[in-house]
């Protein structure tokens, strides 16, 4: 169990992060289309799951942003943008910020993300929601980096994950 903080004031996530070097749990999410998807679709890819609370949330959205922009310098890799908004709304938020070079998933349809990957914040305000996290899979889906960010308005450190990607 990951201790956050929301505001300062102490939050548990259900787990932890992944451990580096393990191969990371398969999933099914569902994407903007309303299509499933799972990591066999991004096969032979690097992946960063950009993992947060919710796309209408400043810092959700930065992060969002950020990694649309920084994707284009990471060789042969995907970034997935993971919670558990509605796919509508990641489908309105991407497209009126013009946002393509990622891709948006919910945990609408098939519950488990957030418990394989130890992000389901248990209690406090966002308590049900994913927390804010980071975890990257080389092209064999084993895990090479993990952020569990401390406090819920932060955003993750983004250049230890271009520094590794390039």
């Amino acid at each position: 169990m990951a201790k956050i903080t929301f505001k300062g004031q102490p939050v548990n996530t259900c787990g932890s992060l992944p451990s580096v070097n393990t191969i990371a749990k398969d999933f099914c999410l569902t994407g903007t289309d309303l299509v499933d998807v799972s990591l066999k679709d991004f096969a032979g890819k690097r992946i960063v799951m950009n993992i947060f609370p919710s796309i209408d949330t400043g810092v959700c959205s930065s992060s969002v942003r950020r990694f649309n922009a920084e994707v284009d310098k990471m060789k042969n890799t995907v970034v997935l943008c993971i919670s558990v908004d509605l796919p509508f709304a990641h489908s309105r938020f991407c497209g009126a910020e013009g946002l393509t070079n990622v891709v948006s998933l919910s945990e609408m349809r098939a519950r488990g993300f957030g418990e394989y990957y130890g992000v389901r914040m248990l209690n406090g305000p966002l308590a049900g929601l994913f927390s804010r996290a980071v975890v990257v899979l080389d092209e064999n889906c084993k895990v090479i980096y993990t952020e569990q960010v401390p406090e819920i308005g932060q955003e993750p450190q983004y250049q230890p994950v271009m520094d590794m990607l390039k």
